[in-house]
């Protein structure tokens, strides 16, 4: 294997610098810029802060080129990418470029989501039939599903956009698309704290078919299942258009209500710099929809109340010459939620305490501290110094020997730069005995369980 060559290398850069400041100045840029700035005032925030000054530029970098796909034409992609395939010489059949059925899977893919703009992300599976002897670059399938995911969507409007454009844009004698799509469920600040037992994402599978495949119960639909059933997929499952079923969880909480004016002007502002029209039916309630989540967020000043507790350290610490490693409890999987404070976009997971009791029994009990993580979890927050806060406080009513794990997934690690599906971050903090006992620390990294999703 050979290395770039160092000019090479450079030009790389310069490219990636060029872009940059180009992108930086254009008026659509601006625009969201401004507005980004208007919804973190509207939360209390001082924008000039240190963690968030440049967040306005992130926050439009990354919903630019997350809808890219309005300034993206699926006939520049197609067009050169048909190739001649013969199909069978003789006989009774179908192969090749006339009736062989072709199927690319699990093409992992994110869209924003229409009703709250909040990211979703999509596992992609494309079918056709070729005909008049010709096939399509596979790659090729996948950069078309990617020009309709990269807008604001619905998962069943997406399906049938791109199975649409490749019928289209193909000419084959069918085409099928098989989404499975999951949305994150962020429950607001106040049922957070009455129902911690709140599922993460949710999840559904929409469908779309053309030609041969427009009838849902044909028998090409049965070969197209079966060479995915071992991914996972049940015709049961599918979303039906008739069934009137909403999709995304804000829908479910009924009528946004009154919002702030200018944040919801200002959400205006974004939709209109993305190239989308604030007047289509599926975006009128968006902007009240967003900003009713967002303001889960808002900056309070506000002394947090431990039922009851002054924050008057309890001393669970064991006798001097006990074995610290007999008394060791935990609080696993606590259910957290967050909002990144570079990109304004959530991260959920689960958070586990570890900490020391003599007789083994939580002075406070489960709900004080599911508390202490939602407070801290409920703000504009990086996951570092959530884990850190929670390790702080709790060490004021568990005792000063604490450890904090926090896992989390992280909608930025798909919805912008290496848009990495998949991934969850870890972090952890050690206060007291925990700090300075490795044997602590793995007997209580070990007991964590090991098939955690981080909610999921």
């Amino acid at each position: 294997m050979g290395a770039l060559d160092e000019g090479h290398y450079h030009a790389e850069i310069d490219n990636e610098v060029s872009f940059e400041l180009g992108f930086e100045t254009q008026p659509e840029t601006l625009v969201i810029q401004d507005a980004v700035r208007v919804l973190l005032q509207g939360l209390g925030e001082d924008i000039n802060r240190e963690g968030i000054k440049k967040t306005p530029f992130r926050v439009a970098k990354a919903l630019r080129q997350g809808t890219r796909g309005y300034k993206q034409k699926v006939n520049d992609i197609v067009h050169g990418a048909l190739f001649p395939e013969a199909g069978l010489e003789g006989g009774s059949g179908q192969a090749g470029g006339v009736g062989g059925l072709v199927i690319v899977r699990d093409l992992d893919l994110f869209s924003y989501c229409e009703s709250c703009l909040l990211p979703f992300q999509v596992k992609c599976h494309v079918g056709y039939v070729p005909s008049g002897k010709r096939v399509v670059g596979l790659s090729k399938l996948s950069r078309v599903a990617d020009i309709f995911a990269k807008r604001l969507q619905s998962p069943q409007r997406l399906a049938d956009e791109v199975c649409t454009a490749l019928q289209h844009g193909i000419k084959p004698t069918g085409v099928a698309v098989v989404l499975q799509c999951m949305h994150i469920h962020f429950p607001n600040f106040e049922s957070a704290f009455l129902d911690s037992t709140s599922q993460g994402w949710v999840k559904i599978t929409a469908t779309s078919g053309s030609g041969v495949f427009e009838d849902g119960n044909a028998d090409v639909w049965t070969d197209f299942w079966s060479l995915l059933k071992f991914r996972g997929i049940s015709i049961d499952n599918a979303y039906r258009r008739s069934s009137g079923q909403s999709w995304c969880p804000s829908q479910s909480c009924g009528m946004p209500g009154q919002a702030n004016s200018a944040m919801t002007n200002a959400v205006n502002s974004i939709l209109k710099s993305l190239g989308e029209d604030p007047l289509r039916e599926e975006l009128v309630e968006t902007p009240s929809r967003f900003v009713k989540w967002f303001m889960n967020f808002r900056n309070s000043n506000l002394e947090m109340k431990l039922n009851g507790f002054v924050r008057s350290r309890i001393d669970t610490r064991s006798p001097q010459g006990g074995n610290f490693n007999d008394g060791i409890c935990s609080e696993l999987n606590l259910s957290f939620w967050s909002q990144c404070e570079h990109h304004l976009l959530p991260f959920q997971g689960v958070v586990h305490v570890g900490y020391h009791s003599s007789d083994g029994v939580n002075p406070v009990g489960r709900p004080l501290v599911q508390s202490v993580v939602h407070f801290y979890g409920f703000k504009l927050q990086v996951q570092e110094r959530v884990t850190r806060q929670i390790a702080e406080t709790v060490s004021s009513f568990l005792g000063e020997d604490i450890i904090v794990v926090v896992e989390a997934n992280h909608t930025c690690m798909i919805s912008r730069g290496i848009e990495k599906f998949g991934s969850n971050t870890a972090t952890f903090a050690v206060l007291g005995r925990f700090s300075t006992d490795p044997v602590a620390r793995a007997k209580f990294l070990q007991s964590l369980p090991d098939s955690c999703s981080a909610g999921r």
